[in-house]
């Protein structure tokens, strides 16, 4: 099968594109990256460009926007009209799909496929060794891009009530919110190879960010071996793990509202995990291939 990637750039590392590269890695034998002048199916990464092409069309969907501070009905607009062209959906995950629902409707063909990890890369990368971090017993390591419903400060007012003396937290990612702290260390952005080491340097990751559908950092550190500490209200707690700490929050009707104002937590609500998502790349893979290959079956 000749597969057509859109709106996926191969050479960048943000989310969605390291997934494309960890897809392609794990194609099964027979299926190729093409053209889309010789593709037999189309998968589009959130939005096509095209308002009309003859090669069937498998939309991956994470979120839609829905800050009610911005023009949510003009950003989502392509969004909802390349899931009208689409002959099946792919969504990251159960809270992605009840989102995507409730504003564009029911789809007749969607599938939940979560994001997966690329144990054997990640198996290949040792732990990162690092003076300042020999110091402690235990390393805590949160990582994102952030924004502020990502609430770094309420990863590390997290940390802080409930580390010991013997524990450091490092933080991975380019942010101007930093508290100063003798027991933090802020890294700035840093290569997938070196996140990794970092994540198997960690025994706890910490990813309080809200509304995230299914982000690849926490796929990235629980295949890590890290202890996933998340909020309730996303996809998150859907690849966190059993094991995870799971903060609840009050329940959200998915109505517009100002994203980047989220409320802190109570860091005593805690909720059992009922989530327990096989997230190796190789089997995601062939999740991707059996859909694209449905589309072309009708």
């Amino acid at each position: 099968m000749n597969i057509h990637l859109e709106n996926v750039n191969l050479n960048s590392t943000s989310g969605p594109n390291s997934f494309g590269q960890k897809l392609v890695k794990y194609l099964p034998e027979g299926n190729n990256l093409s053209s889309i002048d010789n593709a037999d199916v189309r998968l589009c990464f959130i939005e096509s460009p095209y308002s009309a092409h003859k090669t069937p069309l498998v939309q991956r969907l994470d979120g839609i926007y829905f800050n009610d501070k911005q023009d949510y009905n003009a950003q989502n607009s392509n969004i909802k009209r390349t899931y009208k062209q689409a002959a099946a959906i792919i969504f990251q995950s159960e809270f992605s799909k009840n989102l995507v629902t409730r504003w564009f409707g029911d789809h007749e063909n969607y599938t939940i496929v979560h994001n997966g990890a690329d144990i054997e890369k990640i198996n290949s990368i040792s732990a990162i060794e690092n003076k300042a971090l020999d110091r402690y017993d235990n390393v805590w390591c949160c990582a994102s891009h952030w924004r502020p419903h990502k609430r770094l400060s309420e990863n590390i007012r997290y940390f802080l009530e409930h580390s010991s003396e013997r524990d450091c937290l490092v933080v991975a990612g380019e942010t101007s919110k930093k508290i100063n702290h003798e027991r933090i260390y802020y890294t700035g952005n840093l290569q997938h190879e070196t996140l990794i080491a970092l994540y198997k340097r960690s025994s706890t990751f910490i990813h309080l960010g809200r509304f995230d559908n299914c982000p690849n950092v926490v796929v990235d550190a629980r295949a890590s071996g890290c202890h996933i500490v998340c909020a309730s209200l996303g996809g998150t707690i859907e690849i966190a793990g059993a094991d995870a700490t799971v903060l609840q929050e009050e329940p959200w009707d998915y109505q517009p509202l100002d994203l980047y104002n989220p409320p802190n937590l109570d860091f005593s609500k805690k909720q059992k995990n009922v989530w327990n998502i096989d997230i190796n790349m190789k089997k995601v893979a062939e999740k991707y291939v059996t859909i694209l290959k449905s589309v072309l079956e009708k």
